[in-house]
């Protein structure tokens, strides 16, 4: 069944949560026992509605707050599609978890409350869903029970939203509004009576007629070698097969390719899922790859086209999103994990914080803070091959890991 990940922002009390577990009551993707703890908290808060937001807040801070600190995966299915929503925490202080939760989605939500319309934090959402190349956002204007479900209000809402796309960079962006109420359940899975002037979709219903292969972007194929597979048993005795994942783009059985970093070349002999075979290996599949050419290929090599080369360097500028209490500062010294490689890599000049609300750059910097963004050059010990973010989502991107700590300190999305 086709799986699709979508990742959730907004600001506090915005009603994220509780339009997640609105979607789950909906969809009767509830157990029994989880709604019954729903029921009875919701009468021991004198509530005279159920509080579907208990149905995501795990941490015990959550609950007590009425707030998302923690980054929450959340599973349902419909008899169409799985999802996984990231439920992810809209404060300032918590932006690292909301680009951690949105870094691996296909699709993102931004929520708005109705009373309140575009405010600081909904430039924050737009321009992380707009650095991580997300290419469907709904945006979900919630609460509008509270604003007597207004015409007027929610164009109001949209108009100020539209000016705020103008200042994107990623125009391949596909963003869809939605009037809803979490709440009362209103265009979240069924169409609500309260909004005849509304003609489009319902949130699951844009979800389920989305169709995956176009969420990501097409570009070249890359195929890196995560595992060399050599049975040696008498039946596969002299097999030497390539395992990885194919991404950006296809590849078929003939096709002349590159092996990087030897720059060896070679011809795609045969394409195996288990143990079937098949003459082309789509973007986004698990495959094995073998070769008509003995050739020397090791895990975290790479097999490109021929004339279809990425960048090969041993330095690059990134927009680094710091995730670390401890500072990053130029000389700093970490390990940049690039897919399966990893290589040493020293901080080479910090050249801009970026302000993640749209309000411009600050050049007055010489160290990263937690949750800052900026541009960052590296150099590196040995050459890595990668393409820019914009072009290739999976090769344009890294983490950072310090090296004494092993922690991940930052994540990074290539110039």
């Amino acid at each position: 069944m086709e799986v699709l990940k979508i990742a959730t922002a907004g600001s506090v009390d915005d009603g994220k949560s509780t339009l997640i577990g609105r979607l789950l009551y909906d969809t009767k993707s509830l157990t029994d026992d989880k709604l019954e703890a729903i029921e009875k908290t919701s009468k021991q808060k004198g509530y005279d509605y159920l509080d579907f937001s208990l149905a995501t807040d795990g941490l015990v801070a959550e609950r007590e707050q009425g707030i998302t600190i923690d980054v929450a995966h959340i599973y349902f299915s419909t008899p169409n599609k799985s999802y996984i929503i990231a439920d992810t925490p809209g404060h300032v202080e918590y932006t690292r978890n909301m680009v951690t939760g949105a870094s691996t989605s296909q699709a993102a939500i931004i929520l708005i409350d109705a009373r309140k319309g575009v405010i600081e934090q909904t430039n924050r959402h737009f321009f992380i869903n707009n650095l991580l190349r997300i290419k469907d956002v709904i945006v979900a204007i919630n609460k509008m029970d509270l604003v007597d479900f207004s015409e007027e209000r929610y164009n109001e809402i949209k108009a100020d939203f539209e000016e705020l796309m103008s200042k994107r960079d990623y125009q391949d962006q596909k963003i869809t509004f939605i009037p809803v109420s979490a709440l009362k359940g209103d265009n979240v899975v069924n169409r609500s009576e309260n909004t005849p002037w509304y003609k489009g979709q319902t949130l699951l219903e844009h979800f389920e007629e989305l169709d995956r292969k176009d969420i990501f972007n097409v570009g070249t194929p890359r195929f890196p070698v995560q595992y060399v597979i050599r049975p040696k048993t008498e039946e596969f005795h002299d097999f030497r097969g390539f395992a990885g994942k194919v991404y950006g783009g296809e590849l078929s059985v003939g096709d002349e390719v590159v092996v990087l970093p030897s720059m060896t070349k070679s011809k795609i002999k045969e394409i195996y899922f288990y143990d079937k075979k098949y003459k082309t290996a789509t973007r986004r599949s698990s495959v094995t790859i073998t070769l008509e050419d003995e050739i020397n290929v090791s895990r975290g090599d790479m097999l490109v086209k021929v004339g279809d080369l990425p960048t090969i360097d041993k330095q690059f500028t990134a927009t680094v999103s710091w995730m670390d209490s401890q500072q990053l500062t130029v000389g700093g010294k970490y390990v940049v994990q690039h897919g399966v490689n990893k290589v040493l890599a020293k901080v080479e000049n910090i050249h801009h914080k970026i302000n993640p609300d749209y309000s411009g750059i600050d050049t007055e910097i010489n160290a990263l803070g937690m949750n800052d963004i900026a541009q960052v050059t590296f150099r590196l010990n040995k050459p890595i091959f990668y393409d820019s973010f914009k072009n290739h989502r999976t090769n344009g991107s890294f983490i950072l890991i310090d090296n004494q700590t092993n922690t991940t300190a930052g994540v990074g999305f290539i110039n």
